[in-house]
């Protein structure tokens, strides 16, 4: 039997999941609510703009803590909620200037940008979200807005306004200073705007909020001036961020939500916050990585070339645009595979990021399969559980015709971009089965097309090539020259060769001819690309076919 610590999972999530099991089986009230509604795994954005890849992290994560939360027994459910009851607050890129009136409308209520949409928060929401099941994300999407309108925040708004005093002790107790304002946002019963509004009385015993809709709260948006009076409850209003984070927890039932590492940063972070408030006014245990204690800490940030993404600000690579640069597949990978602490930074553009990327999926594939051995126990286990927890859909039965991304593309290229004749050229050299079934197409022709993708937008140009049909004038071979590459053609057309054994040939040749070699490779890459450098040159003539190169190289008279 294998000792205790060899059978316990390394992986990130598998540790995550079997301390909310533990923390919901210790505390009561917890297990009731999970065996009455099952393990929340909770989220939440607000569509405030293009939604970034940064804020995938978080999706993934939590899609991930909820899939290992399952494996071990838990009902788990992750839930997405979109905060559209947020005011609109900026204007961003793309937006027509006349959604400038909006500004200070809840989301939900602003139009969206587009025809067939619900609205504002939807169209940007939606966006991201309808990615989900291409990136293997099982969520419940819901809106945090339809929770107020349909009342189910309206015992948290009570209690924030019956102790409103101690929440604005609370904020004195982290920020040094007291905030004037009621725990609530009434929307303007005049001009429709939430951000623009401040509720400075409570009747506890009429439970109505008397509320004023300033002109200079804000300076992105201008109030109308109104004042009146209105229950607070069934979409009335919403809470504060800090304040709603909190009254979330009991509302919905949520046992372990996390967030970037922005928002739990001392001393006055808003999940610091939201951690007293949850714990000292509602009297609920904030949900992992925090206690009635601690805030615990957060995840990491995803940036591109070391700058953070922000959706209000329309900056970075949007979620839905993030399959213009890498796979669903691949990216998956790359959020399960990183712990939640340790930063992405992901250049697909600049770096060879994507292509180091590859060649991790590609290793933890292989050793899955067992066709990669891996002495230590330890690691092959946390390959294999990545490689579970990141896969999308149902794994294979048997590993995929495996190529590297950069065969895959020299390849393409090889075969002008012909698909098929990629496949062929592929299948001729051996490096993938003679008989594929659908699914290894699929796979094959997956890599392919993000090759030629590649190809097209972010090769540098030590990965691009065009195989030519003739020697080129601008060669300049000599007479030893073409006598040495007219041998290297009988070379091909008489030997069988690996790799290794081809790459020896050349040197074999060179000192045969007293030829320097590095010479030799400038040579035959301008034959046979017209360019000085190109890819390994054993490897290149060996995927392209010898016949090709033959064919070329026989043209040398």
């Amino acid at each position: 039997m294998e000792p205790k610590e060899e059978q316990e999972s390394l992986h990130w999530a598998d540790q995550i999941a079997k301390e909310v099991k533990n923390r919901v089986e210790n505390d009561p009230l917890l297990s009731r609510i999970v065996n009455e509604q099952g393990c929340i795994v909770y989220d939440e954005k607000t569509p405030s703009g293009k939604i970034h890849i940064g804020s995938g992290r978080g999706w993934v994560i939590h899609d991930t803590i909820a899939r290992a939360l399952r494996d071990i027994g838990v009902n788990a459910r992750f839930i997405l909620s979109s905060d559209d009851y947020d005011p609109f607050d900026a204007m961003i890129t793309g937006i027509p200037k006349e959604f400038k009136q909006y500004l200070g409308v809840p989301f939900k209520n602003v139009p969206s940008p587009e025809s067939g949409y619900k609205n504002f928060g939807d169209y940007y929401f939606r966006q991201a979200t309808s990615k989900f099941p291409e990136f293997g994300i099982n969520a419940e999407l819901e809106s945090t807005g339809e929770r107020y309108i349909h009342g189910d925040f309206n015992k948290a708004i009570k209690i924030a306004l019956d102790n409103a005093d101690k929440i604005q002790a609370i904020y004195e107790r982290y920020y040094g200073k007291q905030i004037e304002k009621l725990p609530f946002n009434p929307i303007c019963e005049k001009c429709g705007k939430i951000g623009t509004t401040f509720a400075y009385e409570w009747d506890a015993k009429k439970e109505i909020v008397k509320y004023r809709c300033s002109e200079d709260l804000v300076k992105w948006a201008e109030g109308c001036g109104f004042e009146g009076e209105k229950s607070p409850y069934n979409g009335a209003g919403k809470l504060p961020w800090k304040v709603e984070w909190a009254a979330k927890w009991p509302t919905v039932g949520v046992v372990c939500e996390t967030a970037g590492k922005d928002h739990f940063t001392l001393p006055a972070g808003s999940r610091v916050i939201a951690v007293a408030i949850s714990n000292e006014i509602f009297d609920f245990p904030p949900p992992y990585p925090s206690t009635r204690t601690r805030q615990g800490e957060g995840y990491e940030f995803f940036t591109i070339s070391g700058k953070k993404m922000s959706t209000s600000k329309d900056q970075g690579i949007g979620f839905s645009d993030a399959t213009n640069f890498a796979p669903c597949q691949i990216l998956r990978y790359l959020l399960v595979a990183t712990r939640p602490r340790a930063v992405i930074d992901f250049d697909p553009i600049n770096r060879n990021d994507l292509i180091l990327l590859y060649e991790r999926y590609d290793k933890t594939e292989r050793l899955y399969f067992g066709v990669d051995k891996e002495e230590n126990l330890h690691d092959l286990q946390k390959h294999k559980r990545i490689y579970q927890l990141s896969h999308i859909g149902k794994i294979p039965s048997k590993m995929p015709p495996q190529i590297s991304f950069t065969h895959a593309s020299m390849v393409l290229q090889a075969a002008g971009f012909n698909e098929q004749y990629a496949i062929e050229l592929l299948q001729e050299t051996n490096k993938i089965p003679k008989k594929l079934d659908e699914e290894d197409k699929k796979y094959l022709k997956d890599r392919l097309n993000f090759a030629r993708k590649w190809i097209d937008n972010f090769a540098s140009e030590q990965y691009k090539f065009q195989l030519q049909d003739k020697v080129l004038q601008n060669v300049g071979l000599n007479e030893k020259e073409k006598e040495l590459f007219n041998e290297l053609s009988k070379i091909l057309q008489h030997g069988s060769f690996t790799e290794e054994e081809l790459h020896s040939e050349f040197y074999n040749l060179c000192n045969e001819f007293g030829y320097d070699a590095k010479e030799f490779f400038k040579k035959a890459y301008l034959i046979l690309i017209n360019k000085e450098k190109g890819p390994k040159l054993a490897n290149f003539i060996l995927s392209i076919g010898k016949d090709r190169v033959i064919k070329l190289l026989n043209q040398i008279k």
